[in-house]
């Protein structure tokens, strides 16, 4: 079932044709005695019903889906009040931008952890027939398969990586580039309704309330490693350069165990959390 063009002409004129047919066959049916005018009066009011049949009414960013006793015959896009074929059913679909929030759904991500995830699908129909024909109701199609279009995206990617220098696609990282994989993916699932969707975004990650405690400790744990290896690597360098600084200007003579206790005592001051105390070596009076 493809959207396709149906006659239609001014409806305005034709409301006038109509109204001229209905009021003039009234007269010649009430004031006229002669059955043969009676006649032509009761042929002019049934064209003007006819024709009356044949009008529609259609508001901005909507569509008109035309039946004929059960046969599908077209469309009407334009707004405005027009006169089509008469004795049609005329069902309205709306052409506007819609948004779908889906329910906070509970999904396994790749890596099994359970997570709450929620997001908004932005769409509009592009093909009102298919809308009306092809699924039994597009709305409530819409938002199942959003549904299963989020669950499927939140299975194929993990809630987050615990290697930062890891590249792969997480959930919580690469929210802009999961977002393009959901619209596509949703998108294939929804051709057959007719519908467009034009942006689709996740709006609710969490871990789920049974593992929640859990992971914020890994995470806590993660970023204190984090943390720590960027201190230690900070503290090598700058060790480094002092050792390297007093070798070349030849401020002091250092043999590998003082170079072993020097780096011993730099990496003890830097590294530590707590401020360390100096002990100053005056040398011996003897």
């Amino acid at each position: 079932m493809k959207e396709k063009t149906i006659f239609k002409m001014n409806g305005f004129a034709a409301l006038v044709i109509a109204v001229l047919c209905i009021g003039f066959g009234l007269f010649l049916i009430v004031g006229n005695t002669v059955m043969a005018e009676k006649i032509a009066g009761i042929v002019l009011f049934i064209l003007g019903l006819i024709l009356a049949t044949s009008l529609t009414i259609v508001q901005p960013n909507q569509a008109k889906v035309l039946t004929f006793f059960g046969t599908y015959m077209g469309v009407i896009r334009e707004q405005g009040l027009w006169a089509t074929i008469p004795f049609t059913f005329k069902r309205s679909v709306s052409l506007r931008v819609t948004n779908f929030n889906s329910e906070k759904l509970k999904v396994n991500d790749l890596e099994g952890n359970p997570v709450e995830i929620a997001a908004v699908v932005v769409y509009k129909v592009s093909d009102a027939a298919k809308a009306l024909f092809d699924v039994e109701n597009y709305e409530k199609f819409i938002q199942i398969q959003s549904e299963t279009g989020i669950r499927h995206i939140a299975s194929r990617y993990a809630y987050d990586s615990l290697d930062n220098g890891d590249h792969t696609l997480t959930l919580r990282r690469n929210s802009d580039e999961v977002a393009e994989v959901l619209v596509h993916d949703l998108q294939s699932r929804l051709n057959v309704a007719g519908v467009d969707v034009i942006e689709a975004r996740i709006m609710h990650l969490a871990y789920s309330s049974e593992i929640a405690a859990a992971m914020l400790q890994r995470q806590q744990a993660q970023a204190v490693l984090s943390a720590r290896k960027v201190i230690v690597d900070g503290a090598v360098g700058l060790v480094k350069a002092a050792i390297d600084q007093l070798t070349e200007q030849e401020i002091v003579d250092l043999d590998e165990e003082k170079k072993a206790q020097m780096v011993n005592n730099l990496m003890v001051a830097i590294v530590s959390e707590k401020g360390t105390q100096p002990i100053i070596n005056t040398g011996s009076i003897y």
